[in-house]
This record gives C-alpha cells, sequence and structure tokens, in this order.
C-alpha cells in the first residue's frame, strides 16, 4: 500500500492538512505523528481540481492489483537490493516505560453505566486497553523482529504487521470516518484555546498548569484528574478522561503530562476523523529508531500492539468472537482471555525465530470482511510507510509478491531543504485512494512469492534455529520469577503449617478426649477405693467386735476353770521344757562323742599308714576292720545327732506354741477381769 506519513508540526505557510505521518526531529525519539492535506480554504478548488483530474477513490479486483504488484516489483526491485550493508544491531535494548494506568482504571470502575456509554459511542473500546497487562518479556522480544526494510514483522517465514483495518476494528469507534484523516489545519489555535475547548475550564486557569517539557507544552494529568473528578459537567468529564487516555496510553509521549501535539490529535477527533493511522505511524515510527539506535523508549499504544499480537498467535488461547451480535467488543474478548505470563524472553525470541505459517492465526476472527485499503495515488510510500498487500494473509487472501521498492527510503525527518516538496507528494497522494476488493479466498500464497520470500534480503532479524529445536509448548513453558519461587515456597510451608497445625488440633482434640475419659476413670477408681476404704474398715471394726465376742464367750466360764487351764498349760511348757533342756543334753552328749569318735579314726589313720610303712599285712586287715567298725559307729552317731536336732526343732515349736497360748490365756483373763 502507498500509506504517507509525515511530521504533527508543518510550516504554518503550507496550505495543506496533515495526514499520516511521524517525525524524526534531529535523530531524537521525540518525533511525533503527522499526514497531510488540503485545508479547509482550498476546498472548492480541491473539488474542481478532483473532477478534472479524475482523483477519485478507486476499488480493484483481485487480479488487477496482482498484476500491478508483481509489474511494479520486478520492474523497480526490492526494498533491499543485493549487496545492502546491514545497519541494525543484533539485539535492541528497548523499554516500555509506561505511564501508571491505574488512577485512570480506578476513575473508570466507578463510573456508572451511562456515563461509560457516552464515552462509548464518542470515542469507542478504548478503556478496555486499561486492564491488558503488558508482558515486558513478550514486548521486548517482538522488538528485535520489527524489519525496518518492510516496515513489519518478520518471525521467521511469517511476516506480520498491524493494519489500519485491524485497528479500526479493535478501536470500534463510531465516529470514525475511515477516509476523512487527522488534519492540522494551518492556523491552529494556541495549546491553551484548544485545552479551553476541550476542559471548558477559564484561560487563567489552563495558563496556569501548562508546562514545558524539553521543545513541547504539557498539561500535568494531576490538573486533569481534579477536573475529571469534579468538574460538573459529565460530558467535559467524559472528554478530559478520553484527553488523558490518549496522551497516558496511546500515545505517552511525555510521562506524567499530555502534551500539545496530543491535545491537537485529540481536539480535531471533533471533526470525525480517525486517529488509527496517526496510532499505527507512532508505533512504526518508534519502533524503527529503537532498532537503529539499538536502545530507546517505546512510544506508542503497547496494550494495543500487543492486543493485535494475542489474536494472531496460536499458541495462545483463542479469543471467543461473536462479531455478528450487536455491541461486540474484540478487545473486550481479548481482554478477558487467559494469558501466558512469565514466559521468559530468551523463551519467546527462541519461539518467534521459528514461527512458521501454521503457528499464525491469519485472519482475525474478530476481521469482517471488506475493502482494503492498499495505495495512495501514485505515490509508493510516505515519511513512514507500510504495505498492506505484504500481508494479504491477514485479510483472508491469497498473498502475492508485493511491490516493496522504496519502502525503506520512505521515512524523511521533517525539515531541509526539500520537505516541503515531499509534502506536498504526500498530500496529494491521500487525495486518491485505491483499494482492494476482498475475496474470500484462504490464506494461500502464490509460487512467485515463495520465490520472492526465500530469496528476499532482510535487514538484521533473528534467523530461523537450525539446531536445537524445541516444541513450541516447550518455549511457553512458564518459567516463575524469583518472587513468584518465594511466593510458591511461602505458600508450601504454608500449606505445610496449615496441615500440622491441623494435625495437632486433630491430636490435641483426641488428647483432651483422653484426659476427660481418664479423669472420669480415676473419679472412679477413687470412688471405688473410697468404698472398698469403708468397707475394709467395717470388716475391722466388725473383725474386733467379733474377737471380742469370742474371747468374751470363751471366757464365759468360771474363774477356777481358768485358772485350772493356765495352770495345766503352764504344766504343759514345763514339760516341753524339760524335754527340750534333756534333748539338749542328749545332743551334746552325742556331739562330744562324735568328736572321740573323729579322734579314734584319726588315730587309726596314723597306724594305718604306719602299718602300711612296715609291711604289716595281718594288722593292716584288723586296723582295717576297726577303722570300719569305728565309721559305722560315726555315721551311726552322726544319724542319731541329726534326729536329735530335729527332736530339738519340734520342742522349739512346742515351747514357742505353749508360750503363746499361755500369753494369749493371760490377755483373755485380763480382759475379762477389766
Amino acid at each position: 500500500m502507498t500509506v504517507v506519513v509525515t511530521p504533527l508540526s508543518g510550516s504554518e505557510k503550507l496550505s495543506l492538512r496533515e495526514v499520516f505521518a511521524s517525525v524524526q526531529d534531529s535523530g531524537s525519539l521525540s518525533g511525533y505523528i503527522r499526514t497531510y492535506g488540503i485545508n479547509s480554504r482550498s476546498v472548492s478548488k480541491l473539488e474542481s481540481f478532483i473532477i478534472e483530474n479524475g482523483l477519485l477513490d478507486r476499488v480493484e479486483g483481485n487480479a488487477n492489483v496482482h498484476r500491478w504488484s508483481e509489474q511494479t516489483q520486478l520492474e523497480k526491485g526490492d526494498s533491499i537490493a543485493v549487496g545492502h550493508m546491514l545497519e541494525l544491531s543484533g539485539y535492541t535494548r528497548i523499554s516500555v516505560t509506561q505511564n501508571n494506568l491505574q488512577e485512570l482504571k480506578e476513575i473508570w470502575d466507578q463510573w456508572g453505566n451511562e456515563t461509560k456509554q457516552l464515552f462509548y459511542g464518542n470515542y469507542g473500546d478504548l478503556p478496555y486497553l486499561l486492564d491488558v497487562q503488558i508482558d515486558e518479556h513478550l514486548f521486548r522480544a517482538l522488538a528485535q523482529f520489527w524489519n525496518p526494510a518492510y516496515s513489519c514483522f518478520t518471525f521467521g517465514e511469517v511476516d506480520l504487521v498491524p493494519t489500519i483495518e485491524e485497528y479500526t476494528a479493535l478501536l470500534r469507534c463510531p465516529k470514525f470516518q475511515v477516509d476523512r484523516i487527522y488534519s492540522r489545519a494551518v492556523n491552529v489555535p494556541t495549546f491553551w484555546k484548544k485545552l479551553m475547548a476541550i476542559t471548558g475550564m477559564s484561560e487563567q486557569w489552563i495558563t496556569a498548569r501548562i508546562k514545558e517539557k524539553g521543545e513541547c507544552k504539557c498539561i500535568s494529568w494531576d490538573a486533569l484528574k481534579g477536573l475529571i473528578l469534579t468538574h460538573p459537567d459529565e460530558a467535559k468529564r467524559v472528554d478530559v478522561f478520553a484527553l488523558s487516555l490518549y496522551g497516558l496510553m496511546v500515545i505517552p509521549r511525555a510521562l506524567g503530562y499530555v502534551d500539545e501535539a496530543t491535545t491537537d490529535l485529540f481536539h480535531r477527533l471533533s471533526k470525525r476523523v480517525t486517529f488509527v493511522p496517526a496510532i499505527l505511524a507512532e508505533t512504526f515510527r518508534s519502533l524503527g529508531t529503537c532498532r537503529k539506535a539499538s536502545v530507546g523508549r517505546f512510544v506508542g499504544c503497547a496494550q494495543l500492539l500487543l492486543a493485535w499480537f494475542y489474536s494472531h498467535f496460536r499458541l495462545i488461547d483463542r479469543v471467543i468472537c461473536r462479531v455478528f451480535f450487536e455491541d461486540y467488543s474484540p478487545l473486550k474478548d481479548i481482554v478477558s482471555s487467559t494469558r501466558r505470563v512469565n514466559v521468559s524472553e530468551e523463551n519467546w525470541i527462541a519461539l518467534l525465530q521459528d514461527l512458521q505459517s501454521k503457528d499464525v492465526e491469519w485472519r482475525t476472527p474478530w476481521m469482517i470482511p471488506g475493502e482494503i485499503l492498499y495505495r495512495c495515488g501514485n505515490f509508493n510510500w510516505g515519511a513512514i510507510g507500510y504495505a498492506p498487500l505484504l500481508v494479504l494473509r491477514q485479510f483472508g487472501l491469497r498473498q502475492f509478491m508485493p511491490a516493496t521498492h522504496g519502502l525503506a527510503q520512505s521515512e524523511f525527518a521533517y525539515r531541509g531543504a526539500d520537505y516541503k516538496k515531499r509534502v506536498g507528494e504526500i498530500s496529494n497522494a491521500w487525495n486518491k485512494t485505491c483499494r482492494l476488493k476482498k475475496v474470500a479466498i484462504g490464506p494461500a500464497t502464490t509460487p512467485e512469492y515463495v520465490e520472492w520470500r526465500g530469496r528476499r534480503i532482510n535487514d538484521n532479524i533473528p534467523g530461523p534455529n537450525m539446531e536445537g529445536a524445541q516444541l513450541i509448548e516447550e518455549y511457553l513453558q512458564v518459567m516463575p520469577s524469583e518472587l513468584e519461587i518465594m511466593k510458591q515456597e511461602f505458600e508450601r510451608k504454608s500449606l505445610e503449617l496449615e496441615k500440622r497445625i491441623a494435625k495437632l488440633e486433630e491430636e490435641k482434640m483426641y488428647l483432651s478426649l483422653d484426659i476427660d475419659v481418664q479423669k472420669m476413670e480415676v473419679e472412679k477408681e477413687r470412688k471405688e477405693k473410697r468404698k472398698i476404704e469403708e468397707d475394709r474398715d467395717n470388716l475391722k471394726e466388725h473383725y474386733k467386735k467379733a474377737q471380742i465376742s469370742l474371747r468374751r464367750a470363751r471366757v464365759g466360764g468360771s474363774s477356777e476353770q481358768l485358772q485350772k487351764e493356765v495352770q495345766e498349760g503352764k504344766a504343759r511348757g514345763e514339760y516341753w521344757k524339760k524335754m527340750f533342756l534333756e534333748m539338749r543334753s542328749r545332743n551334746l552328749a552325742l556331739k562330744e562323742e562324735n568328736k572321740g569318735l573323729k579322734s579314734k579314726v584319726t588315730e587309726l589313720g596314723r597306724s594305718l599308714r604306719w602299718h602300711r610303712s612296715h609291711n604289716s599285712t595281718v594288722k593292716l586287715k584288723e586296723l582295717k576292720s576297726k577303722v570300719k567298725d569305728l565309721e559305722a559307729a560315726l555315721q551311726e552317731g552322726k544319724l542319731r545327732i541329726k534326729q536329735l536336732e530335729m527332736q530339738e526343732d519340734y520342742l522349739k515349736g512346742e515351747l514357742h506354741q505353749s508360750r503363746g497360748q499361755i500369753r494369749e490365756t493371760d490377755h483373755v483373763m485380763g480382759e475379762a477381769i477389766a
């Protein structure tokens, strides 16, 4: 397509309108978007000029565009010719630093449905982007694949680029007029006058809050937030909220502020212009600038770019689309779909450099077929251009060889001797647009395209990984961050502690039950013990009474009888004592006799040994006979001594029993007398 782009601040001497442009100021990153056309004072001249020259929008068939594109490409050549010196570094350190949008989101969440519907009707579905989480790993990986030579993302064998039609479908603003391009009139109102018109505040209030940030004028978010919260006019609150969205999220050029260029763009929305080309141009310009410098901050709507990418990437959860439903919002569905987060940047790069056609959702489910803007007049490229014919599969068409000659040289700084001429050429190009009819064919490719794509020279883009390729699902495995690892460890330990606490609580409950049971058992034992002790005391008392009664019964006879029994007992005691003494004396006599026998045996033993020494056989026999007799007598004495000892023990027992009976009888008599 011939899409042309120039800067937001042009010379006031030019009688041109800004169309679709982005500028690079002295190599800095602060360039912004602008496109030019004819201003309002030249409308009548323009109408006659268009009629005379036939500059009317034209819709062409697919075959005609196919022939034109391939013929142009063959005649003029590719965007990068053979022998081109690569200018891009191997890695771009791009920053995705954004404004903190939490306060904007809180304000939006507090609004009622009526206020939200007023916003949707005037400015479309932008608020849904507040819920898009910026995956910095994915965004930095995407930036490595931006191909400035062709103004597209090049992932392996796949070329993708956001188009005007796709962004228009995503933002869904009912007041857009697709062909009414953003313009900045020659005699533009001053910054404070535009803010007065948008906010409805006084000149003094506005001028007191305008600040200089670098080379541009700005107003702070804090000032705008106060208006959103306190302004009595609901429509003005909605307008200021929309201006804040544009300045803080869509084109965040100055962090924490809304700058003059963005305010001018927003001010022109009341003329029913579309800001989609401006958003695209700023996106392309910022990506290209960062890639060429190998470093930089992305100044563009990162949320919208990621939402667009999610819709084309099949391995991210697919969006459930209801395009033919009334009030269907693609952004709402994209935001509500789950995303893989915390996939490392290295894994994203490895995945994207091996991306294949089968991994891409070429035509997004929410894209309704329609005409495709592919060219502006005879001017192929603008200050920043892109080629819709390069990505026809995104529209569901067969991909043929696109015209790309001069695309790499389309960007220029908005300064110099001939920049007015370039702006005039761009303006003339936008006076006549060419569109391609939508024919549902499917995302196929022509042989000529396949051949051209195979030999095409790209700038320094990460190429396919020929070795060690993994399954795409493996690349998308979530790599937890250090904080998440700590969180998981904390949750694991917390779960273990909860289980342990629950187990201890259960054990405590069982122990409490055991203690209660033990207390009951102890109390029962104590009661039984007390009862046993009481029974024992009662038995003791009863036994004492029974003993006393028995003793009284025994002493029921006369005292003479008792005295007689006592005398008999004493007599028996004396008898047993006498017998005991006799047995003791006999025992002593036997012991003495035993000693004498032992001495005789000893003497005979000595005699025997003497006679053995004198070989006296006869006497030896006699002595042996005597020894045997003495040993027999000694053995008999031992037996008698043993019998006497047994009798002595028996007599001791009888004597002890007799003495006990005597003592008991004396005791009974004493109690009886008492």
